[in-house]
This record gives structure tokens, sequence and C-alpha cells, in this order.
């Protein structure tokens, strides 16, 4: 393919040789915005691998439990006490304050970091390993095989996404990996017809004809020739994926259906402090600002990639 020099800066031109995702990395540098998502993102991962040393106390354990906590300061939605801005010192400093089950709010604010980024990595992972495969059989072979698959999208599609979701989790029961599993298939149909697509243009291009003329088989035509081009878009939506996926599974915890007492999830928690919001709306407000602040940064990241892997929109400022 060529490549229009003209539209390429003097560091670009330097980069020519180099690899597609290399370029790629270059250009997304240079988004101001991608990159204050790629800060966010960094930032969660190091509070979700730091949560164990971070964490004052144990996410599920009440206060009541500990020895030696002052049972004056054992108190349901107890304010949040800060000993740098004036609180007593001889009360148990708890940053956040304690939920409605006198446990440490921001002990458990960490670690829903943990749970939150595996439900969006885990989720949209298995989307994509089951919506590559049907997507690409479905592009590739074409005939009655990409209707049947099609066909089964369309009606995935045709529901709600969280509503379908909240159906398979209430037939399979309430509980954390069901609720993964539903988010799951609720999002393949969105990976299948990515990859359809992709398949269906790289499909008739030079180098397969040529693979196909010398006697390469359907599968390795499709798994080496095919498959390793038609990623890219499926990595933008994958990244965007992740952030529906949280958000679609703190909704699901927010009902019950997900994350059940006492895990610490973000939802969970906003959905046990729901009818607290004038009484004590720390408890949930800051659980609603880091499903908020996760999801932006995915949304960011996704958007810096989707322009620097877009050669029409790469040298948009």
């Amino acid at each position: 393919m060529a490549v229009n020099t003209a539209k390429l800066d003097s560091n670009e031109l330097s980069l020519k040789s180099v690899s597609l995702w290399q370029i790629t990395m270059h250009r997304l540098r240079r988004r101001k915005s991608a990159m204050l998502g790629v800060f966010i993102l960094a930032a969660l991962v190091f509070i979700a691998i730091a949560a164990p040393l971070l964490a004052p106390y144990e996410p599920t354990r009440s206060m009541l439990d500990i020895d030696g906590y002052p049972s004056q300061y054992a108190k349901k939605r107890l304010d949040p006490c800060i000993h740098a801005l004036g609180c007593p010192a001889d009360q148990p400093q708890h940053l956040l304050g304690l939920d409605g089950n006198i446990r440490d709010e921001f002990s458990r604010l960490l670690y829903g970091a943990r749970l939150s980024l595996m439900v969006g990595f885990a989720t949209v992972t298995f989307a994509i390993i089951i919506g590559t495969i049907l997507g690409a059989i479905s592009g590739y072979f074409g005939g009655w095989v990409d209707n049947a698959i099609m066909r089964v999208m369309d009606v995935l599609l045709a529901f709600p996404s969280l509503l379908l979701a909240i159906a398979i989790v209430t037939v399979l029961g309430a509980g954390l990996i069901n609720a993964l599993l539903a988010i799951g298939i609720v999002t393949i149909p969105a990976y299948a017809r990515v990859m359809r697509a992709s398949v269906l243009s790289i499909r008739e291009m030079d180098y397969v004809s040529a693979t196909r003329a010398l006697g390469g088989n359907s599968l390795q035509i499709l798994f080496r020739r095919i498959l390793p081009n038609a990623l890219t878009p499926l990595i933008v939506q994958g990244t965007l994926g992740i952030a529906t996926a949280i958000l679609d599974a703190a909704a699901l915890s927010f009902l019950g259906l997900g994350a059940q007492p006492p895990t610490p999830e973000w939802g969970a928690m906003l959905g046990a402090e729901r009818n607290q919001v004038f009484t004590a709306p720390h408890l949930v407000f800051y659980p609603g600002f880091m499903i908020m602040i996760t999801v932006l940064c995915f949304n960011l990241i996704g958007d810096g990639l989707r322009d620097a892997l877009d050669p029409r929109l790469a040298h948009v400022s």
C-alpha cells in the first residue's frame, strides 16, 4: 500500500520503516486526552495491585470485630476523620468514613478497583475470543454459515444489552461469575459483526488470492493471512467495550444481581447506600466517582486508539 508522505511529519517519516504499532504508539502519545486516559488507568492499576498495602483495614471486616478499636467510634456511617484536617487524634482515622456495616469505606474503595478492572478485562477477553471466531467464520465462508451465525447475532442485538444481561443472570442466579458471563454473552455480537466486516474486506485482497492460488487451505488463509490483518478494529472496540462492561457490572451489582455482600464492588457499594444520598452523601459519591473515572479513562484511550489507527484521522489535532 502506498504511503502518502505529504501528510507525514518529519517524525513519522523516520518511522515508515518500522511496524504499524510503533507508528500507532507514536501518534497516540501526541494525543493529550489519550495520555490522560493512560495516566488514569496506570493509577487505577497501581491502586489495584497495591490495595493490600494502601488499605488501612480489611475491606470486609467490621470495626466491631477489631480488637482494641474504640467502641464509641464504631458507628454506622461515621463521617470521615482525617487527622491532618483537624479530626481529634484520639479518634481512629477513616479517610472516607464508615459504611452502613461499620466497615472502612476507603479500604473498600481501593479493593473495588481490583474487581472492576478484572470485570472489564475478563468479560471483554471472553467476548472478543468468541466474537472473533464467529465473525471470522461467518465472513470467510459466507453462504448459509454466514446467515445462520448472523441471524443469531441479530436476535441478541434485538434486546437492550443490560436487560438481556439481567435476564441471563436471573436464570443463572445472582453472583459475580454469572454476571461476568451474562455481560460477555450480550457483547459478543458487537465483536462478531466488527470481525465479519473486516474479514469480508480483507478476503478479496491480492495476497489472500495469491495464498489461495498457491494451495493454501481455508484454515491457513483465515488464521495466518486474514485474522492478523483484521484485528485493528477489534482493539478499538475492545478498549471501549471495557468501559461498557465495567458500567454494566456496576449496574448489575447495584440491582443485587452481581457481586454479593460483603464483596467490595463499587456498584454494590453504591446500591447498598443509595438511600443515604442526603444523610451520608460521601458513601454514594465516591463509588460513583470511581466508576465514572474508570469508564472515562477507557473511553479516552479508545478514542485515542481509533484516531491513531485510522489514517484519515491520524493527522487531525
